[in-house]
Formats: structure tokens, sequence, C-alpha cells
């Protein structure tokens, strides 16, 4: 048995995300979970929310209640909206639990005491109308590199340059939108990641499997103009993980917490041991190589925008302490998902959200859509017209019309039980010759979070079970051999508890709703097909499942397509 250690990027709490963020990290996450633990292999899948740093601050500001309070409520809708798509985290946490709290500050101790922490004193911008100093994102302005004008003062969005506040043209402040703005002096503790440069060079270089997205932005980052520098893992806020505690190495950093993007990172540790501590769980041994995780294969996913910190920043903070932490063996990194000619964008308002989608269809019909049409190789684009026919044809006429065929003509014509004798010949033999191969490659897409390459091939294999009865036709077989025409429907028909395993990582409502309507217990993987395809005996009773999937019609797509045109509010 395998040991698999999932990772998706942890979610800002500033508000319900949208589909983008589903896709670029949650949702294959959950893919990859689900497909592992299928295999036999054991996994521990790890998410947050994100609720330190300015996103929250602000949210909770306009939403007129205190940060630990909007924080908490949050929490709870991002988490029932969770599990409305069917994510199966083993633990779904916070990183404003007391386990993140106490183990950033104990690696901030840790790597000033090697060298890797230093103070510096620096001009940060003051706003005058606000009566304080603004972290970056509390700044937006025109990004000096791409022209975008609402660029963020730590980086811009939308050609993922890393920014400090001083570079933007035109700044303002987010809170007030005051543009009197002035520089002031302030101490800042900065993570020396200029000092890890070469070490962190070096394990980049020794990924050669990872994705070019992944390792060409991380190159990016250490070689271009004057290569990675240090950073500043301070801010002046309230709410977060206080820099200064007891037995910090420095004094002078009161009113002050550590940036939201060192921390964060480390919550997906913190989130482990929250999980321990609620189920008397071991988290070292998933987590210190010294406590058994050497043997754990740890896989993270996220957008391209989240890349940097998670091949430097955080790299950084686990190499640099020098102690026995699991590092990532493969960073999955997607591109942009935009919506109808523009982008997604939470702050904005601008496309569907993950409540908004749930509302319209179940959670199948968008897990099939994103995944099937995931950002991996380019920038990926929702349109209402390609969710409607990628819906209507994949799931409803090539999935779901095949379980319907298969299990109401064999109510019609033997009653709901698998029927008895005959032989399926040489068309049976060749169709499990041709899923063996399929689900084969399956397999490997899958282990190679290859995941387009992966849903269309699971798509071929529904499509071999629509060609195997189309062209065997039972119900004309039938009129002169029915021992014939039941050893047909007999295959067909074992073939849905066997498309419920597989199709199980994308679409986990259908697949356990085939499950049941075929009476089947078994969810072990069709390692050998031929033994598969004969799992449920003859005479095994079956119940007719409802329409697994209904079709969009042309109507629903242009009412949602024109209620979903503007944004949200």
């Amino acid at each position: 048995m395998a040991r698999h250690l999932v990772t998706s990027a942890i979610p800002y709490i500033n508000g319900i995300k949208h589909l983008g963020n589903l896709v670029g990290s949650q949702l294959p996450a959950d893919l990859f979970a689900r497909y592992q633990r299928a295999r036999g292999n054991e996994v521990m899948f790890i998410c947050a929310t994100d609720e330190h740093g300015t996103p929250a601050e602000l949210a909770a500001q306009k939403a007129g209640k205190p940060v630990a309070e909007y924080c908490a409520e949050m929490h709870a809708v991002q988490a029932r909206i969770a599990e409305g798509f069917r994510l199966s985290f083993d633990h779904f946490g916070r990183s404003s639990s007391t386990q993140n709290r106490a183990l950033t500050q104990a690696f901030a101790k840790r790597l000033f005491d090697m060298g890797l922490i230093r103070e510096v004193s620096e001009k940060q911008m003051y706003s005058n109308a606000d009566g304080r100093f603004l972290p970056d994102r509390y700044i937006e302005g025109t990004c000096p590199n791409c022209g975008y004008d609402s660029a963020r003062g730590d980086q811009c969005d939308n050609c993922t340059k890393q920014l400090d506040p001083v570079d933007l043209i035109n700044p303002r402040s987010v809170i007030s939108g005051s543009t009197d703005l002035e520089m002031r002096e302030t101490k800042h503790l900065f993570l020396r990641q200029s000092a890890m440069k070469d070490k962190l060079d070096a394990w980049i270089d020794s990924k050669t499997d990872w994705p070019v997205l992944t390792t060409s932005i991380a190159k990016k980052w250490l070689h271009d103009g004057d290569g990675l520098q240090d950073r500043g893992i301070t801010r002046d806020l309230s709410w977060g993980v206080p820099a200064q505690f007891e037995g910090a190495p420095w004094e002078g950093m009161e009113g002050k917490v550590f940036y939201v993007w060192f921390d964060a990172p480390i919550e997906y540790i913190a989130g482990t041991q929250e999980w321990a501590e609620a189920s008397g769980g071991d988290w070292e041994r998933w987590w210190r190589t010294d406590k058994g995780a050497e043997d754990v294969t740890y896989t993270q996913f996220m957008g391209k925008d989240n890349v940097p910190f998670h091949t430097l920043s955080f790299p950084a903070t686990i190499l640099g302490s020098d102690e026995p932490w699991k590092l990532v063996d493969y960073i999955k990194s997607f591109n942009y998902l935009n919506y109808d000619g523009g982008q997604f964008s939470t702050s904005r308002g601008r496309g569907v959200f993950m409540d908004q989608a749930l509302e319209i269809l179940p959670s199948d019909y968008w897990r099939w859509w994103l995944l099937s049409h995931a950002p991996e190789s380019a920038d990926a684009e929702f349109t209402w017209e390609n969710f409607q026919v990628s819906v209507n044809k994949d799931l409803a006429d090539v999935l779901g019309n095949f379980v319907s065929r298969i299990t109401k003509f064999t109510r019609s014509k033997f009653g709901e039980a698998i029927p008895e004798g005959g032989d399926w010949g040489e068309a049976g033999e060749a169709l499990i010759a041709e899923l063996t191969t399929r689900i084969r490659d399956y397999e490997r897409f899958m282990e190679a979070k290859e995941v387009r390459k992966a849903a269309a091939e699971l798509r071929a294999i529904w499509v071999a079970g629509n060609e195997y009865l189309q062209s065997s036709a039972p119900w004309s077989v039938f009129k002169t051999d029915p021992v014939q025409a039941g050893a047909i429907a007999r295959l067909a028909l074992n073939l849905v508890p066997l498309y419920a395993v597989l199709s199980a990582p994308f679409i986990p409502d259908a697949a356990a709703s085939m499950l049941e309507g075929m009476h089947a217990t078994d969810q072990t993987w069709p390692e050998d097909v031929a033994a598969a395809v004969r799992a449920l005996p003859e005479g095994h009773a079956f119940t007719t499942p409802d329409v697994l999937f209904g079709k969009i019609s042309d109507e629903e797509r242009e009412d949602w397509q024109s209620r979903f045109a503007g944004i949200r509010t």
C-alpha cells in the first residue's frame, strides 16, 4: 500500500469561491485523492481556509463584522459548499488555528536561529486618510510590468509579477481610495530567500517530471532580473499570527503579524495536526521523515499564481529549518479558467460561484465539465454553450444512455435480474480486451495527474460499452436467440458497476447511484477486467435506476447565460 499526502492550495476566507478557484486546486486534488483511495492506497487529503491577511480584514469590514467572527462564519460556509461538491478532505482546517500559530512561530524562530531571518528597517506606505500603515494588499495601482490598472501591492493578478507597493503607478488605498499616501519608516522581519537560492535552484532542477508551467515560473523568479530576493514576512496588521511572542529571538515586533504567505502553507502541516487531535491519528508519520514520512509521496495542487510561494518561499522555510520535514514531491499547477470572454473574479463578483452552481445543477455536472476541460496546458474558457454540449453529449448521451438502455432492455425481456446462460462470444472478448487496454491507459493518466487525458480516456471507456451494445444489438438477437441476447445483456450489465468504480473519482454521486441500482457492494478496482465483468452472477437482482443525467435545454442555458452575465453583488 502506497501512502499519498495530498494538499490543495487553501482558499482565502474572503467570500465564496468561483469555479475557476475550484478547478485550479481543490477539484483536481480531490480527483487524485479519490483515485488513490480507489486503488487501495492510504491517503491524507488536507485543505483549510486561509484566514489571515488583508483579504480577511477587508471582507470582514465590508460585512460589518469582527474579523474573527466573519472568518468562523465563512469557514462553515466554505466547508458546507466543499461538501456539496463532494470534496473528500480528510480534514478542512483553519489557518487561524492554535496549531498553526504555534507552528508558524516555531518555524520563524528556527529560521532566525539558522541565520535566515533578518530585521530590516524600511519605508512603507502610510495612508494619512486611514491613519495606518497599508499592507501590500491594501494598496492597488497600475502594474509597471503589464499596465493592469488593479494590480495589488504584492503581486499583479494579470501577469503574476511579484511587486512591492512602491513599484505601482498611481497607488491608492483599498480602504478609503485615498491617494494621500506617503512613505514612513517601520521595522520588519525578512526571510533571506537569496541565501537559499542555490539550494532551491538545485532542488527544482532535480524535479524533471514536474509540469513545465510549474518549473518555468519558479525559474523565472529565481533568475530574472536580480534573481530571488529576500522577502518581508511580517506586516502591520492586528489579525494574524503575532510576530512578537514568548521566546521570540527579537524585540520590537509588537503590533505586527506574520505575512499571510508565510503562515498559510504551514497550515498544511498544522491542518494535519488538527486532524490528529480530532481523530487520534498520527500526524508526524505524514510530515516528519524521522517519524515515518520518508515513504510518503506528497503532491500539491494549485493555480499558477500560487506557484512562486510553493516552489520558493515555502520550500525555503522547510529547507531552511534544516529539520526532517517532508518536502513536496510533485506540484501540479494549472492555468486560469476564464469566464465567457473575461476573467472569473472573486473580488469583482464575476462568473459562476460555487454556491450558485450547486443551486442550478448537482455537483457531478460541474465536476465533469471542469475536470474534462481543466486548464492544464493553457488558459481555458467556460462558456454556457460548451457546458451544455459537454454535459448533454458526455454524461447524458454516452454514460447515462448506456445505463438506461441496458437496464430497461433487460427489465423488459428478462425482469430485473442478471440473465442466465449463453456466451457473449468474440464481440464480448474483444470488448474486454479493449477495456483492459483503455483502463491501463486511464490509470497511467491518473497517476501522471494528466486530468484532461484521464477524462477523455474515461469517456472512451463509456463509449466502448455503447458501441458494444449497438453492434451486438441484443434487442434484435432476442427475436431469434433469447439466451444469446441474455448473455450480451449480462456482460453489459456488469459494465455498470465497473463504470461506477472507474468513474467515481470524477462523478461520485452518479457512481454511487449506479452501484446502488445494480445492488453492487464490491468497489474493488478492476485489475482483471475479465473477472470484473463476471462479478454480478446470473440471477443477481438489480433495480432499474432513475435517469442519471438530465439534458440541459436551450431555454435553461439561455436563462443561466443571462442570469450570470453581470456582476455578483
